[in-house]
């Protein structure tokens, strides 16, 4: 977690709430105290150097809820909470690390998992949001190099085919809502410098909604600034608006 390029965002845009992932803390030692005296509150469930997940928020959350574990592997990578009449859904779904891996079947796995919650707690007519880095590019248009990529466990066959069996009938991407067209990303890799000037990138964070969420939705686009902001995350934030 980049918590000055947080804050620094935060403080200029003013959100309601901000899901967070990988802030690879523990609990004891998650930044609360900072976070409390820029003037927010917080929420989290942490995990030592890998994983974890927050919320931020102008006021306290309700009915928080750590307990969600998809695919049963104990780590911190699900957090719900309710904002008014809001359910909100913040996960890091696995990268998967290779196809062939062990760690791939556990994201398809946390995909199937998530269904099956998904199922039990949510409906067509709850107004609810599912963000977070999701690690899956939906479609060609959500990547530079789709070809190149085509194996990729973030654009993989299997792990697209989860992520639409979950989104199926359900959930809707709200970003394409508003915008169909492509180049529009959130995450560029730190490994090639020049990845991020030249907008080859993928988009792999999301925040996907219920109809009833759908209908109240009046914006969303992908603020591309703090990614070239000192020494920043290489995912950047994904905004949207609701009445």
């Amino acid at each position: 977690m980049r918590l000055p390029v947080i804050l620094k965002w935060m403080d200029a845009e003013k959100p309601d709430v901000l899901a967070v992932q990988e802030t690879k803390v523990m609990d004891d030692q998650f930044p609360l105290a900072d976070i409390e005296k820029a003037g927010w509150k917080a929420v989290f469930r942490g995990q030592k150097s890998y994983n974890g997940v927050a919320f931020l928020s102008r006021k306290p959350l309700e009915d928080v809820d750590a307990g969600w574990d998809p695919s049963g592997s104990g780590e911190a990578r699900t957090l719900v909470a309710r904002h008014g009449d809001w359910l909100l859904i913040n996960t890091y779904v696995p990268q998967g690390f290779e196809p062939d891996s062990s760690k791939f079947e556990n994201k398809l796995k946390f995909f199937a998992g998530l269904n099956k919650l998904f199922a039990k707690h949510v409906g067509p007519e709850t107004p609810a949001l599912w963000m977070g880095d999701l690690n899956v590019a939906p479609a060609e248009i959500d990547l530079w190099d789709p070809k190149r990529n085509a194996e990729h466990v973030c654009f993989h066959p299997k792990a697209r085919a989860a992520f639409a069996a979950v989104r199926d009938g359900f959930w809707i991407d709200l970003f394409r809502e508003k915008e169909p067209g492509p180049g529009h990303y959130t995450y560029w890799d730190y490994m090639i410098p020049t990845n991020f000037p030249r907008n080859r990138g993928w988009r792999i964070d999301h925040i996907m909604g219920t109809p009833v969420a759908s209908r109240r939705l009046k914006k969303i686009g992908i603020d591309r600034a703090p990614r070239g902001w000192e020494k920043p995350s290489d995912h950047t934030f994904v905004v949207a608006e609701f009445s």
